[in-house]
């Protein structure tokens, strides 16, 4: 009888436990929970490491050494680089980049009033975007971008953020950060653009390698005069202060 008791409590024991199926999907959240914490947790380094170190390479950098051979880059501290071309690209990417945490709403609402994300992309959102993510336009893509956008913004200062922004963008095929590009299409040195060189270099950065900066379209040179206009305004309403 006792024998019979105890073949019938492991019957029931086994009939208790959960099907494969439910004990597979446990264990692949139990892992996808961790590894999901281990990404964040060494984003969230690579952000505060990035506030005092610059970014040795990103995956567009790598992908075009990868393709071209070889690519043209130099960093250069922003108190290296013409305060006129920090105001030039914040007047041609993100005018209100001193007064939003991350992401310009006034801009996204406008965005999907008209159906187009051109102009709703902020400075900060592009930083990420090329620091730490890939260019295509993926779902995956944009929201790994909102994620990491807040705390980008919480660690690093909006003049470190240009920094960033000035020494990673590309300027032309192979043409990466603001020391290279000056020298491409002016021979010279960040430090001693003119303002309407720095309009210019920011007029090309929505298409590096369909714009030249020394050899400007009309388009160009409208868009340039027009960044320059925005980038004095810029300084007189006070919108520059936080990164001057």
């Amino acid at each position: 009888m006792a024998i019979r008791t105890g073949k019938k409590k492991k019957a029931a024991q086994r009939s208790k436990k959960p099907p494969m199926l439910v004990r597979w999907v446990d264990w692949l959240w139990h892992w996808a929970w961790r590894i999901g914490l281990g990404v964040a947790a060494a984003i969230l380094a690579l952000v505060v490491l990035f506030n005092v170190i610059n970014p040795p390479i990103t995956l567009t950098i790598l992908h075009e050494i990868r393709r071209l051979g070889s690519v043209d880059r130099q960093w250069t501290a922003v108190d290296e680089i013409a305060p006129v071309m920090l105001r030039s690209v914040v007047a041609a990417e993100d005018a209100n980049f001193c007064q939003h945490w991350g992401f310009d709403m006034g801009a996204i609402r406008q965005a999907i009033d008209t159906g187009s994300s051109r102009g709703a992309s902020t400075l900060s959102q592009q930083v990420v975007k090329n620091v730490f993510l890939w260019q295509d336009r993926s779902w995956l893509r944009k929201a790994l971008e909102a994620a990491i956008t807040p705390v980008g913004e919480a660690i690093w200062s909006k003049r470190r953020i240009l920094e960033l922004y000035l020494n990673i963008a590309e300027f032309d095929e192979g043409v990466f950060g603001i020391n290279a590009a000056a020298f491409r299409y002016f021979r010279t040195t960040p430090d001693q653009l003119t303002p309407r060189q720095a309009a210019l270099l920011a007029a090309i950065l929505p298409d590096p390698k369909g714009r030249n900066a020394a050899s400007p379209s009309g388009f160009v040179s409208r868009r340039a005069a027009a960044i320059m206009d925005g980038a004095e305004t810029i300084r007189r309403d006070g919108r520059a202060d936080c990164f001057e």
